[in-house]
């Protein structure tokens, strides 16, 4: 079992950028695929990136490629998530979540979830 707390939400405005960090516990962060998804208000939950247990493989959705990038630091227990260029359609309370075995792009697919934070995009 692992838990995750995830951290670095807040205000920002548009075209800034934040990086969100989730920090897991317990001895088997490695063996997790990680996975990054949001849900705004009124909205299905999202996904916004998913990265292998070992590093080597990351994925994104349509709407934040090229502007998020997911990485994680096994050694720390710690994923992360670095964004650019924001805009309001961004703001969403973002989670963390962990899977045994490989990625996957669909919430009901992952087994632990963060409680979440928020990002808010505005001026």
């Amino acid at each position: 079992q692992v838990q995750l707390v995830e951290s670095g939400g807040g205000l920002v405005q548009p075209g800034g950028s934040m990086r969100l960090s989730c920090a897991a516990s317990g001895r088997t962060f490695g063996s997790y695929a990680m996975g990054w998804f949001r849900q705004a208000p009124g909205k299905e939950r999202e996904f916004v990136a998913a990265i292998s247990w070992s590093g080597v493989n990351t994925y994104y959705g349509d709407s934040v490629k090229g502007r998020f990038t997911i990485s994680r630091n096994n050694a720390k227990n710690t994923l992360y998530l670095q964004t650019i260029s924001l805009t309001p359609e961004d703001t969403a309370v973002y989670y963390c979540a962990a899977r045994r075995g490989t990625t996957r792009t669909i919430p009901d697919e992952y087994d632990y979830w963060g409680q979440g934070t928020q990002v808010t995009v505005s001026s």
